[in-house]
């Protein structure tokens, strides 16, 4: 029995001596001075020796996120797109891939060239006739355009009259003569990097002998040749 009355007579001790503690008055505050004030909708004791600091439950809503995105700093990577040019009214069209090709083999004439050369065999014969036309081949793009053309030679297509075409020393002597007004072409007239096609025809009524070769196969017949050997020669199939 005089053991729970002690116990009773402890606790009674201990209670009274926490009541007894004085509370500092609202003037002693200690909130450091660099802590910014409490906002209004915030209310707390402060703390002391004996009190924990105490934040009342509250039913206000969070605060919405703010929805503006922040820029980001990183570089964007894209994928390389061919290039494209945009015409100040039209539509934006792809510039031609000449290096994407199928490729075609394709003649293109030479006006100014053409020109020149019948003029100079219609000084030998008046009723010749002389073309000069570049061949090679069109590069031919994926939709059917035509995108470029790549010579590769100069030919030469020539008409002559002749008055006996089983004659063949006067065949074999025109040919040395338009030869020789080939040869005198200026080179940065000439196209393509190959040596170039002679088409000859002879004509004499309603019959004709054609007469095909290049124009290095004649620079390399052998010399102190007659025009018949030359006519003959050049027959040969190469």
């Amino acid at each position: 029995m005089q053991d729970i009355i002690r116990s009773v007579l402890f606790l009674t001790l201990m209670l009274t001596s926490c009541s007894a503690i004085p509370t500092p008055p609202a003037s002693q505050s200690t909130v450091p001075q660099s802590v910014s004030p409490a906002s209004p909708s915030e209310t707390f004791t402060i703390p002391t020796a004996t009190a924990l600091l105490t934040l009342p439950a509250t039913t206000e809503s969070p605060l919405p996120l703010s929805t503006t995105a922040v820029p980001d700093s990183r570089p964007i990577s894209t994928l390389a797109t061919p290039h494209i040019d945009q015409g100040p009214d039209g539509p934006i069209t792809q510039v031609p891939d000449t290096q994407n090709c199928g490729y075609q083999w394709a003649y293109q004439d030479l006006p100014e060239l053409s020109s020149s050369f019948q003029q100079s065999l219609q000084a030998l014969q008046p009723e010749a006739q002389g073309t000069a036309f570049a061949y090679g081949e069109n590069c031919i793009l994926p939709d059917g355009s035509i995108g470029r053309f790549l010579p590769m030679e100069t030919d030469f297509n020539v008409t002559l009259q002749a008055s006996d075409l089983n004659n063949e020393s006067e065949l074999g002597d025109w040919i040395v003569k338009v030869m020789q007004v080939i040869t005198e072409i200026p080179p940065e007239q000439i196209v393509g990097p190959q040596p170039g096609r002679v088409s000859l025809t002879f004509q004499s009524g309603a019959e004709q002998k054609i007469v095909n070769f290049y124009i290095n196969q004649y620079q390399g017949l052998p010399p102190g040749l007659s025009p018949a050997e030359i006519f003959q020669a050049l027959q040969m199939p190469q």
